[in-house]
C-alpha cells in the first residue's frame, strides 16, 4: 500500500469516527463546538478536519448551526468557534 493510500484510509477512518462522535455529542448536549469534539476524539492529522467534519454532519442533516461563542481551547486564544445543535426535523432518534 502506498503512503497516499494509507493517508486516505486514515482520513476516511478519522472522518467516520468524527461523524459518529458528533452524532453522539448532539444527543448528549444541547449545543456543541469543535472544542467539544477535540475533547473526545484523537487529534486530527489536519487542523481543518474538525470544521470539515461539522460541515459534513450539517450536510447529512444531523446538526444545524446556531451561532458563535469564544473557543475554550487554549491554543485558539478565545477566537470565535461555531456552535451547533442537533437538527430535530427528519432525524431518527
Amino acid at each position: 500500500m502506498t503512503a497516499a493510500a494509507v493517508l486516505e484510509e486514515s482520513k476516511a477512518d478519522w472522518f467516520e469516527d468524527a461523524l459518529f462522535m458528533i452524532d453522539q455529542l448532539s444527543k448528549a448536549n444541547l449545543t456543541m463546538t469543535a472544542d467539544d469534539l477535540r475533547k473526545v476524539m484523537r487529534p486530527a492529522p489536519n487542523r481543518y478536519w474538525a470544521g470539515n467534519a461539522f460541515s459534513q454532519a450539517q450536510s447529512a442533516g444531523l446538526i444545524e448551526w446556531v451561532g458563535y461563542r469564544k473557543s475554550t481551547t487554549k491554543s485558539r486564544k478565545g477566537a470565535p468557534v461555531s456552535v451547533w445543535k442537533r437538527k430535530t426535523e427528519g432525524v431518527q432518534q
